[in-house]
């Protein structure tokens, strides 16, 4: 089995299936696929893992797909990263009661690191993914933005990175954003920057992922895995065909 692992990405909004460009709520497509039956879907292809986020949760707060979640863990054989409005504690231990194998930190991890980093400490390195997701200033430098990015973030995306990283952080999910939903290929440069910086990190490539040929290139980044949607959701590739592409020969 490689050990360059797939997440299809199920974004939900108000029920359905989307996608947002760039992270804009206003510029969102929808998609006639229940969450569910493409669930399902993905793990008839041969999905290990599944990425699920709540676009309500994570501008509002109060993560809202427990109930999915719960069926999903029921129903299939995915394990679910998942993530969207988590403000404290009490939303985490919801999340994990509802099946979660790892739960996504974004805003708060940003917002918080010491509270985050507390949590990497008392529940393990394997049940938390920390989403640092950012845009490059017009000084070169990557800054983090929150509340599902619709507020500017001052805070660095090296700087913080380092800082989970020394306090045992394993799972590290980083998107350009500039590049999330627009099918432009992953930015490669900044992959290859973060995981020769930071080795002890499992990088997962997020966002502009468009053909197979970015899957190869984002493991000989460094990363150890990529999120696929609106890729698989628009038919640039099926999952069946991409998993295939990065089996061992």
């Amino acid at each position: 089995m490689s050990d360059f692992e797939l997440y299809p990405a199920i974004d939900v909004r108000g029920g359905r299936v989307v996608r947002l460009l760039q992270g804009d709520y206003a510029r969102e497509t929808q998609y006639a696929q229940d969450p569910l039956a493409l669930a399902s879907a993905y793990a008839d292809a041969g999905a290990r893992w599944l990425h699920l986020v709540d676009l309500d949760a994570a501008r509002a707060g109060g993560y809202t797909l427990a109930p999915l979640l719960a069926r999903l863990k029921a129903e299939t054989p995915l394990k679910v990263q998942t993530g969207g409005g988590v403000r404290g504690e009490a939303d985490l231990e919801a999340l994990f009661a509802a099946g979660a194998d790892r739960v996504v930190v974004g805003s708060l991890a940003v917002r918080e690191s010491g509270r985050v980093a507390g949590w990497i400490a008392r529940y393990g390195a394997e049940r938390l993914t920390v989403a640092l997701d950012a845009r490059r200033d017009g000084e070169g430098r990557w800054r983090l933005p929150v509340q599902g990015w619709t507020e500017s973030g001052d805070k660095e995306l090296d700087v913080l990175a380092a800082a989970f990283a020394a306090v045992g952080l394993r799972h590290l999910l980083c998107t350009d954003i500039d590049r999330d939903g627009m099918l432009s290929g992953p930015n490669l440069v900044l992959y290859r920057h973060l995981c020769a910086r930071l080795p002890e990190l499992a990088v997962q490539a997020s966002g502009g992922a468009r053909a197979l040929s970015d899957l190869a290139a984002a493991r000989a980044a460094g990363c150890a895995g990529i999120v696929l949607g609106k890729a698989l959701l628009e038919g640039r590739f099926t999952l069946s065909e991409a998993l295939a592409a990065e089996a061992p020969c």
